[in-house]
């Protein structure tokens, strides 16, 4: 099995820290045989949802940018490693713009009752990468909710989470003692294919 495993980048900052993590983890996928592919969104354009409900009916978002590509990678794809750092507790603007885009897949599944793939219940698993500057660990507890709510609606798995606290200024996870290597080899137990799916996410928070 080609294992396609989808690397998107939330962060305003180039080479920011939750980036930095993520080209590890592709890293580590690659090192399994994975097909890999990197997504900054910043490069991107896409608007934020508008709450229009026209995907009530159609299934379909019908604000044109560059959303509907980043959604064919990402139903194309069977991994999925989705990076932010952490802003006033929740995910970056960037992140949540993607997020709630995806209304037209919660209404595709909840409102139209009609199936994401042709082929259900497909081996597709996703992991989470955050880094937060603050001290405390709260700032992680609305990433997992966020994200268990859109890993089920694009139908991913919940694997792993890899968030990391107390790091701030740019490029500062590099004098991490463990955060790159971490990143690494959670990027590779993500894309083997002999990796059993933990009845939990695995949850790894670093200081």
């Amino acid at each position: 099995m080609n294992v396609k495993v989808l690397g998107i980048s939330t962060s305003p900052r180039l080479k920011g820290n939750s980036d930095l993590l993520l080209h590890e983890a592709l890293a580590g996928a690659e090192s399994v045989g994975a097909q890999i592919e990197y997504l900054r969104l910043c490069d991107l354009k896409i608007g934020p949802c508008v709450e229009c409900n026209c995907c009530y009916k159609t299934g379909k978002c019908r604000i044109e940018d560059d959303y509907q590509t980043v959604l064919e990678k990402m139903l194309d794809a069977d991994r999925l490693i989705f990076a932010t750092p952490i802003f006033f507790m929740a995910v970056c603007s960037q992140a949540k713009m993607l997020i709630d885009r995806g209304q037209c897949l919660w209404a595709g599944k909840h409102v139209l009752k009609t199936p994401l793939f042709e082929t259900p219940h497909r081996d597709r698993r996703a992991m989470v990468i955050a880094v937060g500057g603050s001290k405390g660990t709260k700032q992680f507890d609305s990433i997992r909710l966020t994200m268990k709510t859109y890993f089920d609606v694009l139908e991913m798995e919940y694997f792993a989470n890899l968030f990391v606290n107390k790091i701030d200024a740019l490029g500062a996870i590099k004098r991490h003692p463990s955060a790159l290597s971490v990143a690494y080899r959670l990027g590779k137990q993500l894309s083997s294919v002999d990796s059993p799916l933990p009845e939990q996410p695995i949850d790894i928070e670093l200081t």
